[in-house]
């Protein structure tokens, strides 16, 4: 009777490590197969036209800042005037590398600051480079001034996939920075390069005090979270959570929650396999890496992402928007109430849609991936 009694208490102290919050991971879900909706709720209205629009961020009289991948930067107004920005640096622009993202400081309106990303030509390649600068705009004309790099990869790599994605922490405190795996795959698990990482830094690229590395110096001292490939989405929802999307190889394109000090497991582990067609572990195979909660087989090609504030379409407030390259569509994204995203609505845009902004009044801005590249606004349809 012992014996059973004993072999009843091991079974069952079994089923509680197995069952115990610490083991059981939600199984993520595969929205690649979603149809996109030909109808949509808004109308879209054709702003202004750029050879290949990269990134979009508003300023906060309402203008935009909007980058072209060849290297220019330019102030736009809602009714689509262009002014171009003097000052931007020489950037290495081919095949997937160029001048990036953008972003004004948090506090822009007394600094006239701006933080933008590029690839910096170099010897055998390119590194991507964050830059602070100045935004001096005198006699309808634009210029950046005090030029400062406030972060460079100190490894040059030939290849794309640089992420180079910019965002700030609600209170502004801090900022954000995607690093991508410059197609050097290997580069995301090796703590000593800046590759396939996310990097959280004061505003002056100085490494804050409670980052998990902050004692161990280098790249590693700035390291936030690593083992991604290419991430080109990095926002904060209302709540305060950091979110992610990324690029898989052959499927496997990823939204993750990004917390401080984990692994998220490329190339170890993927929902995708090469595109040489040899196939990699699945995240399921190796728990100690994070998993997508969120993912796509076939892939999106996610590029831009915000959370919805605002009054135009109140039934999206929360919902992440993603652009779409591959799918050439606007992603709806939702998060339950048990932290748990999953698409819920995809439009149809007709084109490669590469980054999503939305307005103080709550209208949705696209930019389209192409040369013209037009700049779209989205309103409500009555």
């Amino acid at each position: 009777m012992r014996r059973v009694l004993t072999s009843l208490s091991m079974l069952l102290g079994a089923s509680m490590l197995i069952l115990a919050p610490h083991f059981v991971r939600a199984e993520s879900i595969n929205a690649g197969e979603r149809v996109a909706k030909a109808e949509a709720p808004f109308n879209v209205t054709s702003i202004a036209e750029f050879d290949t629009p990269w990134a979009i961020a508003f300023l906060p009289d309402g203008r935009l800042l909007l980058t072209e991948k060849g290297g220019r930067i330019f102030i736009v107004t809602q009714e689509g005037q262009k002014t171009e920005v003097a000052g931007v640096p020489e950037v290495a622009a081919t095949g997937q590398n160029g001048l990036l993202d953008i972003a004004p400081a948090p506090d822009f309106k007394t600094s006239r600051a701006v933080y933008f990303t590029f690839n910096a030509p170099a010897k055998g390649g390119s590194y991507v480079i964050l830059v602070r600068a100045v935004l001096n705009e005198d006699g309808g004309k634009a210029v950046l001034e005090d030029r400062t790099a406030i972060w460079e990869q100190a490894t040059v790599a030939r290849g794309g996939q640089p992420g180079g994605i910019i965002t700030f922490t609600p209170d502004g405190k801090h900022l954000f920075l995607s690093v991508g795996d410059r197609m050097e795959p290997a580069s995301a698990q090796d703590d000593n390069a800046p590759m396939g990482k996310i990097l959280r830094m004061n505003p002056d690229g100085s490494v804050p005090a409670d980052n998990p590395y902050a004692n161990e110096g280098g790249i590693r001292a700035l390291t936030w979270s690593t083992g991604h490939r290419n991430p080109y989405g990095l926002a904060f929802a209302a709540d305060g959570k950091l979110w992610e999307h990324e690029m898989g190889p052959r499927g496997g394109d990823e939204f993750n929650l990004i917390k401080p000090g984990l692994n998220y497991g490329w190339p170890v582990v993927s929902n995708g396999d090469n595109y040489s067609g040899r196939p990699i572990p699945r995240h399921s195979t190796r728990p100690e890496f994070e998993a997508p909660p969120l993912f796509w087989t076939p892939v999106i090609a996610p590029a831009g992402l915000v959370f919805y504030e605002g009054k135009m379409f109140a039934d999206w407030d929360g919902s992440a928007l993603i652009g779409a390259l591959s799918s050439m569509a606007l992603v709806r994204v939702v998060i339950n109430s048990d932290g748990q995203p999953d698409e819920v609505e995809r439009f149809a845009m007709e084109n490669r849609i590469r980054d999503v902004a939305v307005a103080s009044d709550g209208a949705i801005w696209l930019i389209e991936d192409d040369n013209p590249g037009r700049l779209l606004r989205l309103t409500p349809k009555e």
